[in-house]
């Protein structure tokens, strides 16, 4: 899933920028040169002395690092993985992980990064998550130590992912928070549709969102005692978090998983509040035609997502989000067993009035280094080691596909053969073995982000043509920096939860038809009421005072 975190990435705490103004390294006090603190030459235990890009790690003296580990229902954390064996073996460093359970897994990492008892490496961590433990200096502000991470930066510079990084940088103008880094933007979401249903009324998968909106009324008209679409990924975090997010890109705003309060308006050269955006209102007014008409299921806003997709899987429904893993995974495989002739297909996302546009960025959940490390003799074989594993070539190699002749075998450049009897996600589904169950490989926690040839390595043939019939699409460009001072932020953290509440909450209400959209005037005057044009103004002030230091 996407952010799943409680702030808006630009908005309290997103003092995105510093672009002109600081080095890869970052900025900040307690540096020197911007290479971190002066006495870095005494944590030295264990390191390489020549570490640069494309070397192989080796710890020069055996070491232990813990890590936090998320450990997924599907694939559940096991101590018998050749991951945890292979990595000592490659790397001199012996893993000590504590188990979290997923449903868990962001409640246990705040309450142990309170008391103190964080490990040192802590992965999963989707921004603006970190942010949380910024103030209280329990996290490492890892901008400054990026010098010891050659491949991070090497990737950082060949890609042109500055402006990317700018954008989880803290008021300090520094980012705490190590995320996975692609070359090429990855989206994920969109429609599935009961492609069975669709050939038997004689209808063609849909390309525009007027063109699924007649579909779903052909299959109203089929099945009147049904809604055609019932919707998932609306708890715990944000109503209608995946619709709303492709949804709203179509139409040139942001919404669901992606909202933020503030939009950057090109023309105007401004930030404009969001969710008073003409767009956002033409966005909801598509919204609400889909609900009064009965296409749209309106338990979709409230509903877990195993109830969404058991009415899917009991023909109560025809149309769900979907991600290409859950689309193989649980919608294909369990129709395949439920319902004689069933077929799913994902469609790229339905264009908009914005055209054919891809607003994913590049950056994904990454990691965040307890400053407690800082503290040991082995922090820089730490920096080291992480650089190898999560942002080398051979170390993501490796935590996606394993151990060469054992679990994977290679057919060519950039190409990738899961041994005989190992499955990937489904694929085969009658294999024996599976490589992130039985051998700890392509996991979550570790296995993430790299070149655009190593993640499309492994997509299925469904993940591939979603790729590909949108690689010629638009890329939204990063929106520009803003960071706020101090004083600002105090403020904007005053304003910002109960504007984003506002938001989703009428957001809702405006779909739904609970609340007229002819009373647009009135909610935008609610919105003032709370500070919306004094908090728009904070972040065009601070994007004006960034244009000017950039010259």
């Amino acid at each position: 899933m996407k952010n799943s975190g409680q702030l808006s990435r630009r908005g309290l705490l997103a003092a995105a920028g510093f672009a002109g103004l600081a080095a890869l390294t970052g900025c900040g006090g307690g540096t020197e040169d911007d290479k971190g603190p002066a006495d870095l030459s005494k944590k030295r235990a264990g390191a390489m002395e020549k570490y640069g890009v494309g070397d192989q790690f080796l710890a020069a003296s055996a070491l232990t690092f813990p890590v936090l580990h998320n450990s997924m229902p599907h694939y559940p954390m096991k101590d018998s993985w050749l991951f945890w064996q292979e990595v000592t073996k490659r790397t001199n460093v012996t893993f000590k992980p504590t188990a979290v359970p997923n449903s868990d897994y962001e409640k246990k990492r705040g309450l142990m990064i309170g008391a103190g008892d964080a490990p040192w490496i802590i992965p999963k961590t989707y921004h603006p998550q970190e942010a949380a433990f910024v103030s209280s200096g329990a996290i490492l502000p890892v901008s400054e130590y990026t010098h010891l991470m050659p491949n991070f930066t090497a990737k950082v510079k060949a890609w042109g992912l500055a402006g990317e990084l700018d954008s989880i940088r803290q008021s300090d103008g520094r980012f705490y928070l190590l995320p996975g880094l692609h070359e090429k933007p990855k989206p994920g979401y969109s429609l599935a549709l009961r492609t069975d249903v669709l050939e038997r009324l004689g209808l063609p998968l849909p390309g525009t969102w007027e063109e699924v909106r007649e579909v779903l009324r052909a299959i109203k008209r089929e099945y009147p005692d049904r809604y055609p679409f019932s919707d998932r990924w609306s708890v715990p975090t944000y109503p209608a978090g995946s619709l709303l997010k492709y949804l709203s890109r179509a139409y040139g705003t942001k919404g669901g998983w992606d909202y933020e309060n503030v939009t950057f308006d090109a023309g105007a050269d401004r930030f404009v509040f969001t969710g008073a955006m003409d767009a956002y209102r033409e966005m909801l007014d598509f919204l609400h035609s889909l609900c009064a008409e009965k296409l749209l299921d309106p338990e979709s806003f409230t509903q877990t997502d195993d109830e969404a997709v058991q009415k899917l899987l009991s023909e109560k429904s025809f149309v769900i989000s979907s991600n290409p893993q859950e689309l193989v995974q649980n919608y294909r495989y369990n129709l395949g067993r439920q319902v004689r002739g069933a077929t799913v297909e994902m469609i790229p996302m339905p264009v908009g009035p914005a055209g054919e546009v891809v607003a994913d960025g590049r950056l994904e959940n990454g990691v965040m280094i307890s400053s407690a490390a800082l503290k040991s003799d082995h922090f820089v074989a730490l920096m080291q080691f992480v650089d190898w594993l999560w942002y080398s070539d051979a170390g993501q190699e490796f935590s996606k596909y394993g151990v060469e002749g054992v679990t994977y075998t290679r057919t060519g450049p950039g190409r990738y053969q899961v041994a005989d009897g190992i499955g990937l996600m489904g694929t085969p589904a009658d294999a024996p073995k599976d490589l992130q169950k039985d051998f700890g490989f392509s996991n979550g926690v570790f296995a993430y982000g790299g070149s655009r040839a190593l993640v499309s390595s492994s997509f299925a043939a469904d993940e591939r043509k979603f790729q590909e019939a949108i690689a010629g699409w638009r890329l939204l460009p990063v929106e520009p920096a803003h960071p706020l001072r101090a004083e600002e932020q105090e403020q904007a953290v005053l304003w910002e939860t109960p504007l984003k509440d506002h938001v989703a909450q009428n957001t809702m209400k405006f779909a739904l038809g609970k609340r007229p959209l002819s009373e647009w005037d009135a909610y935008l005057g609610e919105l003032k009421s709370k500070n919306m044009d004094r908090y728009v103004d904070l972040h065009n002030k601070a994007y004006e005072r960034f244009q000017q230091k950039k010259g």
